[in-house]
């Protein structure tokens, strides 16, 4: 699923205008009866008194003692209002009756979508993982209910492509994927068998099994590419075997598929849809524009080019500011702008990248949270720790990127192949330098933000587009 998403919903009140009541709120009212969706085709029925008035924390309760989820493990998941136009994480006291009631509204407040697909869209409940919850904590859970229902959620985002990947990862995925469905035991002709049954697309993302078109995969044939593939596949699941041996504990694969998963830093994000412009290449491509999709969590930003699937752009919060800008004017877009160091033709400069989308309000609002939420965290540590540690640790493999330059300026990427690497010379951005002097756009003015009230003292703060977006 690939609608927009806002994982900060706005607390909408209960008096709030309608432009008309959606399916779903008869749905969920008829004889008290809900149905929770869960990740793996699955979904948990539940009969509940005044389902009108229910809140997600008393449903919570309910779908808990279904699932025997453990109390330490409560706080993992979340329950999710979505369809193929929008997705909201609820808030404990949110009211799912009522807010399927006010779904319209928040479909014309947050999408583009046309009156008629909004007049036929019509929601479901999730209970999935909660964009909050730390990945840290998912590595010291033992349960096994609670780890496969990540495992699936997991497994949804590679297969579709919303969490893109390397070969050598998604490949690594799969066959684990292949272990916790079959047993690590198959031999080479059991595996190969399995495999074309359960057809490629159950263990490798869908625009990988499918191939990208173009000259070249027709002149190799679609025969030899999926050959080929099911031989990575094999190839994995063999490694897998000789390291973890023939029968090896599902929560032990289950744990080795959730620290794979670690590595792509936008594991566990919230996801919004939005636009950027296309690099001008000429007059006739001026103005057009690229999907793309923005996923926010407790590390960073990361802006992800919906249709090749690979990053365009990875941020820490101490990398970056933002800003976000209604329209002034009717069909002007909102404008969630995002600020970074960059460099151009040897001159370290500042750039700025406007991204469009109707939610720039929610993610602006949203990564201010997160960035509230990650300082009371690390503040919290260091007060357990004594005061020991000046500056909160950042992420491995990260360190160098954050002692190099104002706001942690990035070093050198390595492995630019990678789906993971940003790739800042395939943005459309704005450039300039701190001293004012123009290269394309004069420096904007700059305010204080909420970082500028952080510590330690080297941080950015939030840019004033008003003027930029006259120019």
């Amino acid at each position: 699923m690939e609608g927009d998403n806002c994982s900060f919903p706005p607390d909408l009140s209960d008096d709030h205008s309608q432009r008309g009541s959606v399916a779903s709120s008869a749905t969920l009212s008829r004889a008290q009866d809900v149905l929770v969706y869960l990740f793996g085709e699955s979904a948990v029925h539940l009969s509940v008194e005044g389902l009108g008035s229910v809140s997600v924390q008393e449903l919570g309760r309910s779908v808990r003692e279904a699932l025997q989820i453990p109390e330490s493990a409560q706080d993992a998941f979340a329950f999710w209002l979505c369809s193929p136009l929008l997705e909201l994480q609820l808030k404990p006291r949110h009211q799912p009756y009522k807010l399927c009631r006010q779904w319209q509204d928040l479909l014309y407040r947050f999408t583009d979508a046309s009156e008629e697909d909004i007049s036929q869209d019509e929601p479901y409940l999730q209970y999935r993982r909660n964009v909050f919850y730390p990945k840290s904590k998912e590595l010291q859970i033992e349960d096994e209910t609670v780890l496969r229902l990540l495992f699936e959620e997991a497994r949804s985002n590679i297969l579709t492509g919303r969490y893109p990947c390397d070969p050598e990862h998604w490949a690594g995925l799969g066959a684990l994927s292949l272990a916790l469905e079959e047993g690590a035991g198959l031999d080479s002709q059991q595996t190969t068998a399995k495999i074309r049954e359960k057809k490629l697309p159950s263990f490798v993302p869908a625009h990988v099994a499918t191939g990208s078109g173009g000259f070249f995969s027709t002149l190799r044939g679609k025969s030899s590419r999926q050959a080929e593939l099911e031989q990575k596949l094999s190839k994995e699941y063999r490694q897998l075997s000789v390291s973890t041996g023939t029968s090896p504990e599902p929560q032990q694969l289950l744990h080795q598929y959730l620290r794979m998963c670690h590595v792509l830093p936008y594991y566990g994000c919230a996801f919004f849809c939005g636009e950027i412009d296309k690099p001008v290449q000429g007059i006739l491509q001026r103005g057009k524009r690229k999907a793309v999709s923005v996923g926010i969590c407790l590390d960073g930003v990361y802006v992800i080019d919906v249709k090749e699937k690979h990053v365009l752009l990875g941020l820490r919060f101490s990398e970056l500011s933002w800003d976000h800008s209604y329209p002034e004017e009717e069909g002007d877009s909102h404008i969630l702008w995002l600020e970074f160091d960059g460099e151009e033709d040897g001159t370290a400069v500042n750039k700025l990248l406007k991204i469009y989308s109707k939610q720039a309000e929610l993610m602006s609002g949203f990564i201010e949270f997160c960035v509230e939420l990650k300082s009371a965290s690390e503040g919290g540590a260091a007060a357990e720790a004594g005061g020991e540690t000046g500056a909160p640790q950042e992420p491995a493999g990260q360190e160098a990127g954050a002692r190099n330059g104002r706001g942690g300026r990035r070093g050198m990427l390595q492995r630019q192949g990678s789906v993971v690497c940003s790739r800042v010379h395939s943005l459309n951005t704005i450039s300039y330098v701190d001293n004012g002097k123009e290269i394309k756009r004069l420096k904007p003015k700059r305010a204080a933000s909420f970082f500028a009230r952080q510590a330690p003292a080297p941080t950015y703060s939030a840019v004033q587009t008003e003027s930029l977006e006259q120019g």
